[in-house]
Order: C-alpha cells, then sequence, then structure tokens
C-alpha cells in the first residue's frame, strides 16, 4: 500500500471515529470518497483539503418552541449546517420533515457543497431545517413555527453570509413565513432567501428549476449517447415541486412520465400523463395537500398501487424525485430487469451505494444527484443575481441560463471523467469537477 493510500485510509477512519452515528452522511462521504482516489493518488494536497471540507465550519442546533391551536406547546429541533464558504455565502435549503436529524442535514450539505461549486456560480453550501412536519398543520401553526425557527436563525444568515432556499415540505407558503419574519427582525428587505413570491424578491422558473434542470441533464446525457428523450417512457418518483415539473418538462421534450408517488403508494397513467392531469396533480399537492391515490378521482385511467414502489414498472429512463435512499440495491435490480437505461437524480442521494454499483454494472446512464438535480441551486443563484441588481429577468432569459448551466455541468463533469481516465463515469467525474474547484480555493485561502 502506498504512502497516499495509507493516508486516505486514516483519513476515512478519523471520519468515522467522530462520527460513528451518521449513516447518511458516512454514505455521502464514502461516495465522493472513492471516486476522488485517482485525484489523491495524481496530487496528495487535495486529500488535505478534503480532510478539512469534511468537517463543516458551522454547526448550529437550536430548540424551535411553538403553541399550536389547541393552545398546547410544541417543541421541536432546528438546525443549520454551514458547509464551506470557499466560493461564497454559504447556500442550500431548509427543510421540515420528521426524519430530519443532524446527519441528514449534514450529509445534504456535503451534497450541496458539490453541487453549487458544479453550477460555476459563486456560491458556498450550507443546508437546514428540522424535525416539524407541516403535513396535518394548520396555515397559523406552520407560520407560528416558522416565526420561531427565524427568530433563532436570522442571526446567522444574510445575502452575503448564508442564503436559505426551500427544500421538502418548505414551498412557497414557508418561505412567506420565514422571509417576513426575518425582515421583521433584521428591518431590512434583502435578498436572504431564494424562493420568494415574485411579486417580493422571487425569480421566474425558481419552482421549475430542479425538476426542469434534471431533465435537461439527462438530454445532455442522451445526446452524448446518441439517443433523445423522444418517446422515451418514464418513471417518476414523488409528487412533489421537484417530481411535478420534471413530468411537465419530460412531457414537453416528447418523453412520456407514466408515474407519481408518495409515501403510501404509486399511481401510474399507462399511456403517459398529460399536461391537464400532470396540472391536477399539482393542484391535489400544493392546494389541497392531499395524498397521490386522490388523483385517481380524476382519471378513468390511472391505476393507484398502495404500499409500492414505482420501480415495479418497465420503462426506459427513471428519475427519483423524492428522498434520500429511496431505491436499493433490490429496486436497482428490478429497474435493470424492466429494461431501464438511464437514472436521473431529482432527489438528494435517492439511489443508496449498493444501487449505484448495480447502474455501474448494468451499464446504465447514471446522472448522480449532485450534477443532476442542480438546476434548483443554479436558478437560486440567479435569483440573488436579480436581487442584487434590484431587476427581475424574464422567464426565457431564466430558462436559458438554466439550460446552460446544466450542459455546462454535463460537459465538466464527462471532461473531468475523462481527464483521470474514467471513460464517461459521470458520477466520478461530477465529484471530481465539483471537489477541485472548491479544494483550489480552500488551499489558495490558507488553513481556515
Amino acid at each position: 500500500m502506498s504512502a497516499t493510500a495509507d493516508k486516505i485510509a486514516s483519513v476515512r477512519a478519523s471520519i468515522v471515529r467522530r462520527d460513528p452515528e451518521q449513516k447518511e452522511f458516512l454514505q455521502a462521504v464514502d461516495e465522493v470518497f472513492e471516486s476522488l482516489a485517482p485525484v489523491f493518488e495524481k496530487d496528495p494536497k487535495y486529500l488535505e483539503a478534503f480532510e478539512r471540507l469534511v468537517e463543516p465550519e458551522r454547526q448550529i442546533v437550536f430548540r424551535v418552541p411553538w403553541i399550536d391551536d389547541n393552545g398546547v406547546q410544541q417543541v421541536n429541533r432546528g438546525f443549520r449546517v454551514q458547509m464551506s464558504s470557499a466560493l461564497g455565502p454559504y447556500k442550500g435549503g431548509l427543510r421540515f420533515h420528521p426524519t430530519v436529524n443532524l446527519s441528514v442535514i449534514k450529509f445534504l450539505a456535503f451534497e450541496q457543497t458539490f453541487q453549487d461549486s458544479l453550477t460555476t456560480l459563486m456560491m458556498g453550501a450550507g443546508k437546514g431545517g428540522s424535525d416539524f412536519d407541516p403535513r396535518g398543520r394548520s396555515d397559523r401553526e406552520v407560520m407560528a413555527f416558522c416565526q420561531s425557527f427565524m427568530t433563532e436563525l436570522h442571526r446567522h444568515i444574510g445575502a452575503d453570509t448564508d442564503v436559505p432556499a426551500g427544500d421538502i415540505n418548505v414551498g412557497a407558503r414557508e418561505i412567506g413565513y420565514l422571509f417576513g419574519q426575518y425582515k421583521r427582525l433584521a428591518n431590512n428587505f434583502t435578498g436572504v432567501l431564494t424562493g420568494k413570491d415574485l411579486r417580493w424578491g422571487g425569480s421566474l422558473i425558481r419552482p421549475e428549476a430542479t425538476g426542469y434542470g434534471c431533465v435537461y441533464f439527462a438530454q445532455n446525457y442522451l445526446a452524448h449517447k446518441g439517443e433523445s428523450l423522444k418517446g422515451k417512457r418514464c418513471v417518476v418518483s414523488g409528487s412533489g415541486n421537484v417530481a411535478q415539473y420534471t413530468a411537465e418538462k419530460l412531457l414537453q421534450l416528447g418523453a412520456v412520465p407514466i408515474t407519481f408517488s408518495d409515501s403510501n403508494g404509486y399511481v401510474l397513467e399507462p399511456n403517459g400523463f398529460t399536461q391537464e392531469q400532470i396540472d391536477h396533480v399539482m393542484e391535489l399537492k400544493n392546494v389541497k395537500r392531499v395524498r397521490i391515490s386522490e388523483y385517481c378521482a380524476f382519471s378513468e385511467t390511472a391505476q393507484y398501487f398502495p404500499g409500492k414502489k414505482p420501480w415495479e414498472v418497465s420503462a426506459d429512463l427513471a428519475f427519483p424525485s423524492a428522498t434520500q435512499n429511496e431505491i436499493d440495491e433490490e429496486d436497482a435490480k428490478q429497474l435493470v430487469a424492466n429494461g431501464v437505461k438511464g437514472v436521473f437524480e431529482g432527489a438528494n442521494m435517492p439511489s443508496t451505494n449498493e444501487a449505484i454499483e448495480v447502474y455501474k454494472s448494468a451499464s446504465v446512464m447514471f446522472g448522480p444527484a449532485k450534477a443532476a438535480n442542480a438546476g434548483g441551486v443554479a436558478v437560486s443563484g440567479l435569483e440573488m443575481a436579480q436581487n442584487s441588481q434590484r431587476l427581475q429577468w424574464t422567464r426565457e432569459e431564466v430558462d436559458a441560463q438554466l439550460e446552460r448551466i446544466m450542459k455546462d455541468i454535463f460537459d465538466n463533469s464527462l471532461a473531468a471523467a475523462q481527464k483521470y481516465s474514467l471513460k464517461d463515469d459521470i458520477q466520478a467525474g461530477a465529484n471530481i469537477a465539483g471537489f477541485l474547484k472548491v479544494a483550489d480555493a480552500m488551499i489558495q485561502q490558507g488553513c481556515v
């Protein structure tokens, strides 16, 4: 074993020793570590940068007390992990979900570091959230929680320090309440959050950006293989913002989206969803906030499969757009057996490392989350630019920028893979390209 290999093993052991219980974070680190081995072997200085990068610059954990509609006190836990400011202000979403804990937020912040770097925009990386579940809560309860959450968080963020955005269960309603409380406490109107309403500083295309961007990424990968999206049957998981706009853009580009899902099961449209049907899914999930099974009352052709995942459906492409680790090894084997030739991740780390190995063994095209779902944070960066200019760009301008950024991410990931003799391993290429930009900035800025 070489001296560099010994050092790699030592760094890996120290990461595990420091946080042995943080399984999601360690999974994310392992996935990147393996990809970066050729970089460390070629130039060991980058291993020292990685050793610093895996330790967040700041981890903030705080109490969030609030009163529900029955006058009863509730207490949740809030988090903000400020991972890296090497390339700009911390940037990344807030997630409100019962599964949120420090390990989940750290993994998301770590992934965000590479993703934000890949966009080519001047953004650092962070992530935050709470174990609060807004489902089933009244608007007044959600407002009470958001105001309490921001009362603590506001002292740690700012337009040039840390700019949060939405994530799972943090949409337009939550961003509005959070921004209102920040403005009240800070006594200024500034672009401290992205994903805002268009009437007070938001950007066109922002709600669509993650889903649209994922499809643009897939389009570039398919073009590299001499193929197109036209006529491809696509299984989409989830039914939130990312899944909705993934399906919409797939339809616009000639593909056939055939599923949506939630934690209770999935719905299948055998002939593909129409725009009218996608609009109805949006109404069910964004306005009525009900389960995806309710869709079947709208469509005579829909089939609902309770307790099942959409990966059992035969298709050409898969777009996991729900949550982390939704595809395990057995799911991946099922996808391959059903004829899927490409998996493009709209959610954050939806495939386990074992599932990724199945994709690679079967030569399935794989668009990893840090590259394929970077559209959301890319347009967040464009929203920050518009806020700084006190301007709002047209829909066409933002969409063109998004399409260009996603092409650049694919091209840069492919080039990095080929530079290190990894052919068209886009997963490794994305890790390498994202890491090198951050690592070079860290080295130039000194041991801080």
